[in-house]
């Protein structure tokens, strides 16, 4: 029966793909050696252990969204959920690397991306959590079936650069911001009602100012809240 192992080599950005992608390299390796592997059905949970890394205070001031004051991230700092994928691996005896594409998502209002925006350098702990099935020669050559335990995993420090460079080549300078129907018709009627060309301008004027900006922007902004 296959005794299967799960380790995770690298990880990339994949371009030219429909939406932002990492690529993790995943090695397998059976035991025993000589035994053929006819394919598995891979499963695979990706999580974020979170309490695995150190924060800086710019980090801590970035995800207090998502974990509270740092007063509270002994309680509050968790495992957090990634994603869910899956893939076929083809026939193989011994060892063999796939390729396990993991789509990313810009949406902030998912946990792991406030997570991954709100971290600045370093890596980023993640769990791979396997499961699915195996089809093997057994005895004979008759082709067997056996499942895949939960209890195989494989850790793996993603770069932060990494998931940097794959939104940065998907959103050039840009993030998205999903808003709730209402929300937009207010913000909409604003932006026809002041002739502000671009929605950028439009929630710029709406912001508070800054000390970094000149006069001219603060009675800018200053005139366009009293609108």
């Amino acid at each position: 029966m296959p005794e299967l192992s799960f380790s995770v080599e690298t990880a990339g950005a994949v371009p030219f793909c429909a939406s932002p992608t990492l690529a993790f390299l995943l090695r397998i390796d059976n035991l025993p050696a000589g035994e053929v592997i006819h394919t598995v059905a891979l499963r695979c949970q990706i999580q974020i252990e979170a309490s695995r890394r150190r924060y800086g205070p710019e980090e801590q001031a970035r995800l207090k969204d998502l974990f509270g004051d740092p007063d509270r991230w002994s309680s509050t700092v968790r495992a957090l959920l990634w994603t869910h994928v899956g893939i076929v691996v083809p026939a193989f005896t011994g060892t063999t690397t796939v390729e396990l594409p993991v789509s990313c998502t810009f949406d902030f209002n998912v946990a792991a991306t406030k997570y991954f925006h709100g971290v600045s350098e370093g890596d980023l702990p993640l769990c791979f959590q396997f499961s699915g099935t195996v089809f093997y020669e057994g005895d004979g050559g008759a082709l067997q079936v056996a499942p895949i335990s939960w209890t195989k995993e494989a850790r793996f420090r993603l770069p932060v650069a990494a998931w940097r460079e794959v939104m940065a080549a998907y959103y050039p300078n840009s993030a998205w911001l999903c808003l709730g129907r209402d929300v937009f018709d207010r913000l909409y009627g604003y932006k026809v009602k002041s002739d502000t060309p671009t929605w950028e301008q439009t929630i710029d004027r709406l912001l508070p100012p800054t000390d970094a900006e000149p006069d001219w922007r603060i009675a800018d902004k200053e005139a366009a809240v009293k609108t």
